[in-house]
């Protein structure tokens, strides 16, 4: 359980602020921070949405090898993300048992939160950067040299403008709205949130309907964006966060749309829904007070059949899906009971 610092969630209106550190890893280097195979750690927890756009992004580009990944406790203390899932309470590279140590040594007295995802210097320790909308960015375009062979073209520069147009109304009232809405200190706040996240799902389903992925024919970063508030939503968002009007599990669009991606490899691999029920329901306390983690939904029909192939699309492009999920990065299946 989380202390005071996680009771003040629910009684302040929502606001998330710009990342502080934004330092971008860069193929050529230029400002100091060169793309090299080991020189850098990300720090994620499976718990957070932000993060694990990183986590998707990083295994269906198979950078796995060159950029090793730390998992976060999903409940924070009022240090925020703490390493007490590997033994002795420390990140076995970094050796810290809090990320808020690999800030300190970047700035200290730094007066903001400590955010994931985040990329820290192994060598220094210091961190390197909290920008969650830069990063997988880069990932795609900058760490191209040590992709695998057969990776995807997540962010195609034929097609970027139309991905930034998305992925922004995705931004403001999925990814960002679902948060507006759970955190509303009143309720005209809450309404205009709620209404504002189902109005986009609407428009995104409409979309959706006459093609398999957002842009294009093949997979993009505004899928990967999409996807991880969707995957949350039946688990966390409908009832944590009040976002019920209606179920995934209800809009027929979007429930296949995320069925298809989760049976994809590279995302429902990654994700950890009992990560994700205990990090809302344990920390977010100011919103459920007694810690409670309810047993539902039934996540078996995550595997059930989708259809969306009758569309088309290619998954990957001209590329291959990854291969197996490296020894100890791998998850619970969706069905397991948590």
């Amino acid at each position: 359980m989380g202390g005071d610092g996680n009771r003040a969630y629910g009684h302040k209106s929502f606001s998330r602020s710009r990342s502080h550190f934004r330092d971008r890893i860069t193929a050529d280097g230029r400002g100091g921070r060169p793309v090299a195979a080991g020189r850098y750690r990300l720090v994620v927890s499976r718990a957070c949405p932000w993060a694990s756009r990183a986590v998707i992004s990083r295994r269906l580009l198979g950078l796995e090898d060159a950029l090793s990944m730390a998992v976060a406790d999903p409940v924070q203390d009022d240090r925020s993300w703490r390493f007490t899932l590997d033994p002795g309470g420390r990140d076995p590279v970094l050796g810290i048992r809090y990320l808020s140590e690999a800030y300190d040594r970047r700035e200290t007295g730094y007066p903001g939160g400590v955010s994931v995802p985040a990329v820290v210097d192994v060598a220094s320790g210091e961190l390197v950067t909290n920008d969650y909308q830069q990063l997988t960015l880069d990932l795609a375009t900058e760490w191209t040299a040590l992709h695998r062979e057969g990776a995807p073209d997540l962010y195609p520069a034929a097609r970027r403008d139309e991905i930034d147009t998305v992925m922004a109304e995705v931004y403001e009232d999925v990814n960002n709205g679902v948060y507006r809405a759970g955190f509303a200190t009143g309720q005209k706040e809450y309404e205009k949130a709620c209404a504002g996240v189902f109005r986009r799902l609407e428009t995104i389903a409409g979309r959706l309907a006459g093609q398999r992925y957002l842009v294009g024919d093949t997979l993009t970063e505004a899928d990967i964006r999409l996807f991880t508030t969707l995957v949350r939503f039946d688990p966390v968002y409908h009832g944590h966060f009040k976002c019920n009007r209606w179920k995934l599990a209800e809009e027929p669009v979007l429930w296949a749309y995320a069925r298809d991606l989760f049976q994809t490899p590279g995302f429902g691999d990654t994700v950890d829904f009992d990560h994700i029920k205990r990090h809302y329901y344990q920390v977010h306390t100011g919103i459920n007070p007694t810690g409670i983690v309810p047993l539902g939904p039934d996540l078996a029909s995550w595997l059930s059949p989708h259809h969306r192939e009758e569309l088309g699309g290619r998954p990957f492009g001209d590329g291959t899906p990854p291969g197996p999920v490296p020894e100890g990065e791998r998850v619970a299946p969706a069905g397991r009971p948590v």
